[in-house]
């Protein structure tokens, strides 16, 4: 589902599972310093919107999630995991009540996996999931920011701004009233500066929430009676998670930024030593440079300089060893 706004004055499109909106339009730099001031907002309007009523929702939601959400308070934002049998990641969603209604975005094209999940385990539960992404449009505005919200707006409010679902019929009109567009290189940008993981980019098939830092904000320890608990339960109390997610500042020399994938080693090892990681986001800030979000080995020294291919990197400890 293309978005409309892609029709907006020097759009340029993404590119992966970003491709239906707007990678910028016309000036990165701008559009980050934009977003960092408050002013503006960006298109979210390919993410997967999903909607669970019924009075045994958050209940039921409880069960199935990492996060304790059986007593959520109406109008708070919250984010939550749901994992596999192991542990491992499979989506990131992030929450809100409305009274009513349960609202989640999710990952570009992952809602029906998701619902195909939750539909197998209503049981007896009182609830109805429902796919709303052709009816309804995520809409970002920056931390600070002073456009008014239309009546009757979901509104998903946290310390990095605000997240709306909007009515997509409503998406061009409301956009022309919210200041300028910023594309989602600007938002990733100001995503990896505050070392927020994202599904897809920060995980693999075998990543646990450990390894990203997602105990206490998506990951709520003192909760059982969800699939995979019993790895989060084990690697808290009796060990550690084996990689660790860490921030790069990057050689700015570079022409190019090192692709996500690209591994990482030691610098003080041989130029074919072994390898201790991979970037799993870069990206070029409008005032830090060239910066990236990286899954390194545990055991790796906070303070060891680092090689991404042929970049010089030096890290950041976000997770503890």
């Amino acid at each position: 589902m293309k978005s409309p706004l892609l029709t907006l004055p020097g759009a340029v499109p993404a590119e992966g599972v970003d491709e239906s909106v707007a990678a910028h339009y016309g000036d990165l730099f701008r559009e980050q310093r934009a977003l960092a001031d408050g002013t503006g907002f960006v298109d979210l309007s390919h993410r997967g919107v999903v909607a669970v009523t019924g009075e045994d929702r958050l209940s039921w939601l409880h069960l199935l999630l990492t996060q304790h959400v059986s007593d959520l308070p109406v109008g708070r934002a919250t984010e939550a995991l749901i994992l596999s049998a192991h542990g491992h990641i499979e989506h990131a969603l992030y929450l809100v009540d409305d009274g009513e209604t349960v609202w989640a975005h999710v990952e570009p094209g992952s809602q029906e996996a998701l619902i195909a999940y939750l539909e197998s385990m209503k049981f007896f539960y009182r609830v109805e999931v429902a796919d709303r992404t052709d009816e309804f449009a995520v809409l970002y505005l920056p931390a600070g920011s002073i456009a008014e919200v239309p009546d009757g707006v979901v509104v998903r409010e946290t310390s990095y701004g605000r997240d709306l679902f909007l009515p997509r019929a409503d998406l061009e009109a409301y956009a022309g009233k919210a200041g300028p567009a910023a594309g989602i290189l600007a938002y990733e940008a100001l995503r990896v500066e505050q070392h927020r993981p994202r599904v897809g980019f920060e995980t693999d098939h075998r990543t646990i929430p450990h390894e990203l830092g997602w105990i206490g904000t998506a990951v709520h320890l003192q909760k059982g009676c969800y699939r995979g608990q019993e790895t989060v339960a084990r690697v808290e109390n009796l060990g550690k998670p084996p990689r660790r997610l860490v921030f790069l500042h990057l050689d700015g020399s570079e022409v190019h930024l090192p692709v996500a994938g690209t591994e990482l080693r030691v610098a003080d090892e041989a130029p074919d030593g072994r390898k201790i990681g991979f970037i799993t986001t870069s990206v070029r800030h409008h005032e830090l440079g060239p910066v990236a979000l990286a899954l390194v080995k545990r055991n790796v020294p906070v303070d060891a300089p680092l090689i991404a291919g042929t970049t010089a990197a030096a890290q950041e400890m976000v997770v503890e060893p």
